[in-house]
């Protein structure tokens, strides 16, 4: 079932997806060469506890996951790319880094992600792949108006990794979100324009395009938990999320401007 929200609910979600992008343009600017990752997480903790926020991770047990997930953000290295668990690791030069963080504010839901190039030696291809995810974002964004279908926005996204020479894992995606973080629809990563469900005003909807540069299938760490490309090739992975309103599509997590680099 979907849940339309109104106009002043959206603001709510709002103000959650403001503290969520914030926290995340903190980490990342933290995500230097020398810093392990549970200084990350034990800083989005503090952050999380000091606004009173409830965090949508932790003790969440979903049925693909060996739960519960005792952390309260996904740190995805390199060719890890989602649900990537927090743990005693070093960043180093030239690492991947998805960051992916989700939490609750007076009962309102935002789930954003970002990937991050650690340091300043950056393989050419690496940005490549962490720009696709970003342009396939706008582009999903872009194609989340009224009276479109759930397939336009599928669509725009798989377009820009086609295009770009990337395969596309359609498993694992998008998600509906308000109250919780894991509402219906689900949003593939790839579809046919003017399929699947009217989009309508009041809908509100995680739009999280990952791929990596080699394989398309991923496979599990004995965590239960990191996803991981099949092949070793290294992933990115972007999220936002959005309300489709009357006049068109509102992004609820939007990057602070001291962030974009």
């Amino acid at each position: 079932m979907i849940e339309l929200k109104t106009a002043d609910e959206i603001d709510k979600m709002a103000v959650t997806g403001q503290f969520v992008a914030e926290t995340l343009a903190a980490l990342s600017a933290e995500a230097r060469p020398g810093v392990n990752l549970m200084q990350l997480e034990h800083h989005a903790r503090a952050r999380v506890a000091d606004r009173g926020a409830k965090s949508c991770y932790w003790d969440y047990a979903p049925s693909f996951g060996r739960g519960p997930f005792r952390n309260v953000i996904c740190l995805s290295v390199n060719d890890a790319v989602l649900h990537g668990m927090p743990r005693d690791y070093v960043l180093r030069d030239g690492d991947v880094l998805s960051l992916d963080f989700a939490v609750s504010i007076d009962g309102w839901v935002a789930d954003s992600a970002v990937t991050v190039i650690v340091g300043d030696a950056a393989d050419p291809a690496d940005r490549a792949l962490v720009e696709s995810t970003r342009r396939a974002l706008d582009a999903g964004i872009a194609a989340a108006v009224p009276a479109g279908r759930l397939g336009d926005i599928s669509a725009a996204i798989g377009e820009v990794a086609s295009a770009a020479g990337y395969r596309v894992n359609a498993e694992f995606g998008g998600h509906g979100l308000g109250r919780t973080m894991h509402e219906d629809p689900h949003v593939s990563n790839r579809g046919r324009r003017g399929r699947g469900m009217v989009l309508r005003p009041g809908m509100t909807l995680a739009l999280e395009p990952w791929w990596a540069r080699g394989s398309d299938r991923l496979v599990m760490d004995a965590d239960g938990w990191t996803l991981r490309s099949a092949d070793g090739s290294t992933t990115a992975h972007s999220e936002h999320t959005i309300a489709i309103t009357e006049s068109g599509p509102r992004i609820l997590t939007p990057t602070p401007a001291r962030a974009v680099n």
